[in-house]
């Protein structure tokens, strides 16, 4: 099973002319609200990638709560240890214009009540993954990979957003996750010199901890035990690129915990992110085990 501990949003989405400036307001004609946060995202593209799959997340008792839980739900995630608080459900206010540039503000909301404490009624063991991102309480995150390695349980995370991680969590990580944007920033507070993201990887797989850089259009390189393993990047057309990223983690952890090895997840996760982009918006175009599978059968590992 993939637990992910994690954050979960409502998105509310508004199509403008123009962005605005500073003191500026603009008026969009209509509202559309989605499910969002990147753990719920990710917890989403697992189920849809063939896992079995629970969520644990915090979500306030408003009527958000049920929008930014609902997908979840249509895939069959286990939400049954979701926390209730007094904290309205966290939410992200998106302003999009006609050419695919937006502005988003997020208000954390229930993601700050998030602890530790919710991992204690699960029974982690050897065969599960815990799955962690960057948008909760950085401790939180720190105590939960601590405590699913003490239980022998895999921990994968994606740090993501990178202002969210800890790198004190790296002795109990077995898979850290980044963009190249992010090696530099992990990079940086390891108080490495190097600047090159492949290299990052490398360094970082040598002190203990594999480690994954996703770099767009020139696919995904991976560094496991000292070796190095790459997947280019599938062709598909790409509508727009929010939420491949998520794909990918949702994807390579599904087929970790199906039995594929490394470079088998770094080939659905790769195939996932691609078919992400084929549609707009975070979750729309995030694909099926069948179509991860068909396109990732492209690739020979």
């Amino acid at each position: 099973m993939i637990v992910v501990f994690g954050s979960v949003n409502a998105d509310l989405v508004t199509r403008v002319a123009a962005l605005p400036r500073p003191g500026e307001t603009v008026a969009g004609p209509r509202y559309e609200i989605f499910g969002g946060g990147k753990g719920a995202n990710q917890a989403y593209a697992a189920a849809r990638a063939g896992a079995k799959v629970a969520f644990l997340g915090a979500v306030g008792h408003d009527a958000f709560a049920d929008v930014a839980l609902a997908d979840l739900v249509a895939v069959g995630v286990d939400l049954s240890h979701v926390v209730r608080t007094a904290s309205p459900t966290g939410a992200a206010f998106i302003g999009v214009d006609p050419a695919g540039e937006n502005i988003i503000m997020v208000a954390s909301g229930a993601n700050a009540d998030l602890g530790a404490d919710a991992l204690h009624a699960l029974a982690l063991s050897e065969h599960d993954i815990l799955l962690l991102q960057g948008e909760i309480a950085a401790d939180a995150s720190l105590a939960a990979a601590a405590r699913a390695k003490a239980c022998g349980a895999r921990v994968v995370v994606n740090a993501a957003p990178v202002q969210g991680f800890d790198t004190a969590a790296l002795p109990t990580v077995d898979v850290l996750i980044v963009n190249e944007a992010e090696a530099l920033a992990v990079a940086q507070r390891l108080h490495l010199s190097e600047t090159d993201p492949e290299n990052i990887a490398r360094i970082i797989d040598a002190r203990g901890t594999a480690c994954v850089v996703t770099l767009g259009a020139r696919g995904v390189v991976g560094w496991w035990s000292g070796v190095r393993r790459s997947v280019p990047a599938f062709r598909v057309d790409v509508v727009d690129t929010v939420g491949a990223g998520d794909a990918f983690c949702g994807a390579f952890a599904a087929a970790l915990s199906r039995g594929y090895g490394f470079t088998g997840a770094l080939a659905r996760g790769a195939a996932a992110g691609a078919l992400a982009c084929t549609a707009a918006g975070a979750r729309a175009g995030v694909p099926d085990v069948a179509a991860i599978e068909n396109l990732a059968s492209v690739f020979q590992a």
